[in-house]
């Protein structure tokens, strides 16, 4: 079905850089269609102005480097291999990919072939809500209902769930993905039957795809009611080895609606996963790893311990790190949202602070070089500690008396 241009008036589409792209990519008479999120998104919120756009053409990836070429476009032929190149013009990335069907799939990748079928290419994709085009006019180009499902809320297959998973098992996450940003209606019982016997081929998947959609899921509007149907389905258990702690997230988004997606993460891993073994199935960075661990590692603090004992915390584990513990601490725990804001204020104010004195003082008051020096600064740095971090330089400076000259 074919709508009358609900999108004419999108900001993206009516843009100087997407006219310049589709007069190029059109020079010749090719079929050129904006597909995917921007459709999708720009159809529940008009007022979206998307700056990374897809593309798709009946033109091969050369083909559109050279119409992009010929007309000053600068092009990156970043996917050539799966008939994807970038184009950037303006402040806008256009990521354009020849249509395409399948041929093989084994549940990790696809052997693909070009096609001139728009509806062959959207045969393909996971969810009725990702099939949806439009053209230059606005024209929205719907073939399996994906902008009713939309509209009700509904995130549903392409065809035959256990066929679509088994194709790429990464789809179990990204229907619970999805679901939780879109979905307000649950799934039927045939989806959720598909995605709890198929979830042993997310085992076959790499971290680096997983970590994708499982941080994404977790930022997600609708993240508490999608992990429950994870539960449920036994997904949540075969990519972490144990059972998510819901309602501490659900107190901790109470709390910290600001949660980034490792905290939320920790705050449902609790003490029952190794934090190690986590980052290394979801091949974090070492600065998501080393946030990860600090979370879920160690003592959790006393949330109405008092400003002093938060400011030694603040200083032992920085100002995220403390901030982080003492929000995961609330989580677990029933605390006064108030308590919980106050012990937060106290931390953040605190900032970074490092110990007003150094060695190159000691050394230049004649203390000699070695150990006994570093234990008079850990003796100086107790001392500023005791004293709420009021000591200045020249006060602790005074403290070393007649130390070793």
């Amino acid at each position: 079905m074919i709508e009358e241009r609900p999108l004419a008036h999108a900001a993206w589409l009516r843009a100087r850089a997407s006219r310049r792209v589709l007069d190029a990519l059109e020079g010749d008479g090719t079929e050129v269609r904006f597909v995917g999120g921007c459709v999708r998104d720009t159809l529940l919120d008009p007022t979206l102005d998307i700056v990374d756009l897809d593309l798709a053409t009946v033109a091969t990836p050369e083909r559109n480097l050279e119409l992009l070429a010929d007309a000053g476009i600068k092009t990156f032929p970043t996917g050539l291999a799966h008939g994807t190149i970038t184009a950037h013009t303006g402040s806008r990335s256009f990521e354009i990919t020849t249509l395409r069907r399948d041929v093989a799939t084994d549940g990790r990748r696809a052997v693909v072939t070009y096609t001139d079928c728009f509806t062959a290419d959207a045969a393909r994709r996971d969810l009725t809500i990702n099939t949806l085009s439009c053209d230059r006019f606005g024209r929205v180009f719907d073939t399996f209902g994906g902008r009713a499902d939309l509209a009700a809320g509904i995130v549903r297959f392409v065809g035959e769930p256990t066929a679509r998973i088994r194709e790429d098992y990464l789809r179990i996450l990204r229907f619970f993905r999805f679901q939780a940003r879109f979905g307000r209606v649950p799934p039927d019982t045939a989806t959720l039957a598909a995605l709890a016997a198929e979830r042993a081929g997310l085992d076959l998947l790499s971290g680096e795809r997983v970590r994708s959609e499982v941080l994404r899921l977790l930022m997600a509007p609708g993240v508490l009611a999608a992990l429950e149907l994870m539960r449920s389905c036994g997904v949540w258990r075969q990519v972490f080895a144990g059972e998510p702690a819901l309602e501490d997230l659900r107190r901790l988004l109470d709390l910290a609606p600001d949660a980034t997606a490792i905290l939320r993460l920790a705050c449902l891993l609790r003490d029952r996963s190794d934090p190690a073994a986590v980052a290394a199935r979801l091949r974090l960075s070492n600065a998501e790893r080393e946030r990860l661990a600090q979370a879920m590692s160690g003592e959790l603090p006393g949330i109405d311990a008092g400003p002093v004992t938060l400011r030694r915390l603040a200083y032992r584990l920085g100002t995220e790190g403390a901030d982080d513990r003492l929000v995961v601490a609330a989580a677990r725990t029933a605390v006064a949202p108030d308590t919980v804001a106050e012990a937060r204020r106290i931390v953040r104010d605190f900032g970074r602070r490092s110990l007003p004195v150094g060695g190159k003082d000691l050394l230049a008051r004649g203390m000699a070089p070695g150990p006994g020096l570093g234990a008079r600064l850990r003796e100086l740095e107790d001392a500023w500690i005791a004293s709420d971090f009021k000591l200045d330089r020249e006060m602790l400076l005074k403290q070393l008396g007649g130390g070793d000259h």
